[in-house]
């Protein structure tokens, strides 16, 4: 581990930096050896027109991010049980991606992965992360509220011995944290519409958790998030308009996980909500566009998800994204003043 332990906030800025580094590094010989395989992006057909010129696009950038995140991690922190049960599953989560993308480039459409295929996967994921994080990280079967008040989760819970120690499922805790990172995964891979939107709102977002990590005395977690943070820097480099490269369900869904698991073993469920309203708001004009049509046959949003409703508008797609960063940042600052009046 690189770094002198006694300034953790040196620890999370170096290893920031050698994220995006490491990343901006290496995405040109990856850029070269996906448009050498021919894998692109497969642009949906009721998208809007002026993104058709985006077919071919190499993607699955979130690969190099993903592994600038785990070099930065073991050149900088500690490996304690935390980090290495949220780094596990931002890669699981990532490979789960990996294999959507695949399937995408491989049968020439923008679907990828049945919907239901994904969730089991992501349902597997969410259910090892929070046993394990419970039972083997001392995280807190409850959900945390401004001014002290909490509801605990753990009311309705089954215990057993395995190997002579106490095991225990928190049902309704395990149902929480499944809602929370499977809605934020599939959340920030809705957000990835634009060129720079998913990166450039994930950095923010995993930046704030960064901060929220060192106030909680997590060091180690704090490198992981400002690594994340760093590597999504790095790929805006690459992902700016217009892209050379999009992260793919690889590094979206990865990043979505991995900031909805950094805010379970920081015990700020709330506070993420509110950190990563701009990901929730993105999902929800998705669910408000398809019930709509379903039960009126008429649309709220000229187009879902609501970065699109925007462009529809006139907007251009670089006016969307810097403002959507705004916005994003703008949530990231009182998310984290409501941290600060968790008690």
């Amino acid at each position: 581990m690189l770094g002198n332990p006694l300034y953790p906030t040196y620890q999370a800025f170096v290893a920031a930096g050698i994220s995006a580094a490491i990343a901006a590094a290496l995405m040109p010989l990856w850029i070269r050896i996906l448009k050498y395989e021919g894998i692109g992006q497969q642009v949906r057909a009721d998208g809007p027109q002026r993104h058709l010129v985006k077919q071919g696009t190499p993607t699955m950038g979130g690969v190099v991010i993903l592994v600038a995140v785990v070099l930065t991690c073991a050149l900088m922190a500690k490996w304690t049980l935390a980090l290495v049960l949220v780094v596990g599953a931002t890669l699981a989560t990532g490979l789960l991606g990996l294999i959507d993308d695949v399937t995408s480039v491989t049968h020439g459409r923008s679907l990828g992965l049945t919907p239901a295929a994904k969730m089991v996967g992501l349902t597997l994921i969410c259910v090892a992360f929070c046993l394990l994080a419970v039972n083997f990280c001392d995280v807190p079967a409850e959900v945390r509220f401004p001014g002290g008040f909490s509801i605990d989760l753990s009311v309705l819970s089954t215990t057993f011995e395995v190997g002579g120690r106490p095991f225990t499922i928190p049902w309704l805790y395990l149902a929480f944290t499944w809602l929370l990172i499977a809605g934020l995964s599939n959340a920030v891979n809705l957000t990835d519409g634009l060129d720079g939107l998913a990166g450039g709102t994930s950095m923010i977002a995993m930046l704030i958790m960064a901060g929220i990590a060192f106030i909680c005395g997590e060091a180690n977690l704090a490198v992981f998030s400002a690594s994340c943070a760093g590597a999504c820097l790095g790929f805006l480099w690459f992902n700016c308009y217009p892209a050379s490269i999009f992260m793919g369900d690889t590094g979206s869904l990865a990043l979505g996980t991995a900031f909805a698991c950094m805010a379970i073993v920081t015990n700020t469920e709330v506070s993420s909500l509110i950190i990563g309203a701009l990901f929730i708001i993105e999902a929800l004009s998705v669910m408000i566009q398809v019930v709509s049509f379903k039960l009126t046959r008429k649309r709220v949003f000229l187009m879902a998800p609501i970065h699109h409703h925007f462009e529809k508008k006139g907007w251009a797609e670089t006016k969307v994204v810097i403002r959507f960063w705004i916005v994003a940042a703008a949530f990231g600052a009182l998310g984290l003043a409501l941290f600060f009046q968790l008690g």
